[in-house]
């Protein structure tokens, strides 16, 4: 009963809501970029490198055996460098994304937590605090004048 209890406790809070929200936005995310890099950047990479297909790049360390009838008897055994650079591609622009996404949420985060910057409301939790540093701050000049006298 008590992990049913914390289950609940747990979606409530929305943890659950929001790393599902996330995993959705991820994977919605992962097409987007998977387009971008195989219809936008690959493309003009191509046609700089002479029409080189960069996914069809293969080191082959073993080509196809084949009878005197040309049916295959053992496939080709090929290394695809050329899809780990793609890959590479996508971690680069996926990683890059990442930066920029996160350098503009934490620039919102810290206007928001400034509680003298009044063009964006600061979230109640912070504004206590702010209160009670205030408070605390005056208390200690009022004790610090009292003891100079």
């Amino acid at each position: 009963m008590k992990l049913i209890q914390e289950f609940k406790e747990f979606a409530i809070k929305g943890n659950m809501i929001d790393m599902a929200v996330g995993i959705i936005i991820g994977a919605s995310f992962n097409k987007v970029i998977d387009v971008l890099v195989k219809q936008v950047f690959m493309p003009p990479l191509s046609l700089l490198s002479d029409g080189i297909h960069f996914q069809d790049k293969v080191w082959v360390l073993r080509g196809a055996v084949k009878d005197a009838s040309g049916s295959v008897l053992a496939e080709r055994i090929a290394i695809g460098y050329g899809a780990l650079i793609e890959a590479f591609l996508d971690f680069i622009i996926i990683g890059f994304t990442v930066f920029i996404v996160v350098k503009f949420m934490n620039r919102l985060r810290n206007k928001s937590q400034d509680p003298k910057n009044k063009t964006v409301t600061t979230p109640k939790d912070i504004q206590l605090l702010a209160g009670i540093t205030e408070l605390l701050e005056e208390q200690n000049a009022m004790l610090k004048t009292k003891t100079k006298s």
